[in-house]
């Protein structure tokens, strides 16, 4: 075996040798399936809190599960085709059980409450709690591989390199790296912009995860550059993107959330009125928003703006008429009753879907800052774009889910205040939760060893930030039903004694 190969093999992770007769990446896969972190995920919401349709829907668990599934489906597809092996080999590689393993674990650093949970979590580090680096649940999942999950002797779950560049699929953190980070490139990568006073709004790693990071991504230098998606890691996200287009819509019909008549109005009002709308300055079509066609006007517009590289009318067209033919005057044509033929014409329009997607999949040697090197084909990426509206349209931005949110978002708020004054109040330090306590411990040790110049400040608070670390590492690994009792025994709301070994 060559020293490269070894080192994208292994890059740090402990392997027996009796592990050499099988792949090291199988045994990644088993160590993420096997955390409890892993199996936390069944509890932690998608889109729809299970608690609120009263049937089965998507969680962060079950998601993953076909994110892997999709990623080892486009990998063996592009791996059966000579031209694209080669591209893939060029690039560092491309190996199935390593997607897998990727694809298991990118979710498992997603706190309670789905991603309502992710934005507040970060707006209180790093307003509340002084962490420059705030919270991000791609960066929290790379930590928990790398960080807080224990295993044995070894800190983290000790995977390879090459699972490990592969999680990344944003290989940046939110201010420092790379220099010059990619947040300054016109146009920035998919994920990198915001506010460059803030930083990146989506980022891969906290700093002090950093030297993992290049350790993990050494193996990749001179085949991609420092703020690109590894193949396996642009295989990962491709079929994020994929699983969430389709297969939350499952959830939508099944719940009655999606309505056949509004979704159709939306699109048909498109295609009928398309001059008109084109004609139609911003500020008019802002204020009109809620008339049908309008929204997706200003999808076409922002598409044409951010992703001018593929961004095509025509194919945008084609995209809509797609959509409604197959989801608005297809699969929404008859409500769900749970009847057999019900489940049968769920099952066919995803794996109808899934399919036409993963043979749309193609890697490219030079692509665009936007893009990864695997990629959807110019017709399939626009009707993913269309998919994903009809979620936002008709599911997030409902005044019923608001409703439910913002109680959640109080909810995380009243934990993480609970906690704060807990951990700083000097008279209970022997009665702290000793998994928070730990949390403090290594949060010290690894800010210790940083200085305020690693995250682009003048002066840096390390047992203040160590604190506020720990409580978000503490809070991230919660349930959805884990955070409601916390905060119910913390206000005194619980008559119920002695609580969940694993929170405390």
């Amino acid at each position: 075996m060559d020293d490269q190969r070894s080192q994208r093999l292994f890059g740090g992770a402990s392997v027996a040798p009796g592990d050499l007769a099988t792949s090291p990446y199988r045994a990644d896969r088993d160590r993420i399936v096997a955390s409890p972190f892993f199996a936390r995920l069944a509890g932690v919401t998608q889109v729809i809190s299970p608690g609120g349709s009263g049937l089965l829907v998507h969680n962060r668990l079950t998601h993953s599960l076909k994110v892997a599934s999709v990623a080892r489906g486009i990998v063996e597809r592009l791996c059966a085709d000579p031209e694209q092996q080669a591209m893939l080999d060029k690039l560092g590689g491309c190996d199935p059980d390593v997607v897998e393993a990727a694809s298991l674990a990118h979710d498992l650093g997603h706190p309670p409450f789905g991603h309502l949970g992710e934005h507040v979590l970060d707006r209180l580090a790093r307003e509340r709690l002084g962490l420059p680096d705030g919270f991000e649940g791609n960066a929290q999942s790379y930590r928990i591989v790398t960080s807080t999950q224990v295993r044995g002797a070894a800190i983290g779950l000790d995977l390879t390199a090459a699972v490990r560049a592969a999680l990344l699929k944003y290989p940046w953190t939110r201010r420092t790296y790379p220099d010059p980070h990619p947040m300054h490139l016109h146009p920035t990568p998919r994920g990198a912009g915001g506010d460059p006073a803030v930083g990146s709004s989506k980022f891969g790693a906290y700093v002090t995860e950093l030297a993992d990071v290049r350790q993990a991504r050494a193996p990749f230098a001179g085949r991609i550059a420092d703020w690109q998606q590894t193949a396996e890691a642009s295989v990962m996200d491709t079929a994020d993107d994929i699983a969430y287009a389709i297969h939350d819509l499952e959830d939508f019909h099944r719940v009655g959330v999606l309505q056949q008549g509004a979704v159709a109005a939306e699109l048909v009002a498109w295609q009928r009125d398309a001059a008109q709308l084109r004609a139609a300055g911003d500020d008019e079509l802002r204020a009109a928003a809620r008339r049908p066609g309008r929204s997706v006007e200003q999808l076409r517009r922002t598409l044409r703006r951010k992703d001018g590289w593929i961004c095509d009318d025509d194919a945008f067209a084609a995209a809509v008429e797609h959509v409604r033919a197959e989801l608005a005057d297809g699969l929404l044509a008859a409500p769900f009753d749970g009847s057999i033929d019900a489940e049968q014409a769920v099952a066919h329009f995803s794996a109808r879907w899934t399919r036409r997607l993963i043979d749309a999949v193609h890697v490219r040697a030079d692509p665009p800052v936007r893009s990864g090197h695997v990629l959807l084909a110019r017709a399939q990426w626009h009707e993913v774009q269309v998919l994903k509206f009809i979620h936002h349209r008709f599911v997030l931005e409902r005044p019923d889910l608001a409703l439910h949110q913002r109680g959640q978002a109080r909810l995380i708020a009243s934990l993480v205040e609970a906690l704060h004054a807990w951990l700083t109040d000097p008279g209970e330090e022997a009665r702290l939760p000793r998994r928070l306590h730990d949390l403090v411990e290594l949060a010290e040790a690894e800010t210790g060893q940083l200085t305020a110049a690693d995250y682009g400040l003048a002066t840096l608070d390390v047992p203040s930030m160590a604190r506020g670390r720990a409580i978000v590492d503490f809070v991230a690994a919660l349930t959805d039903g884990q955070a409601v009792g916390l905060l119910d025994a913390l206000s005194g709301r619980s008559r119920q004694l002695w609580t969940d070994a694993f929170v405390l």
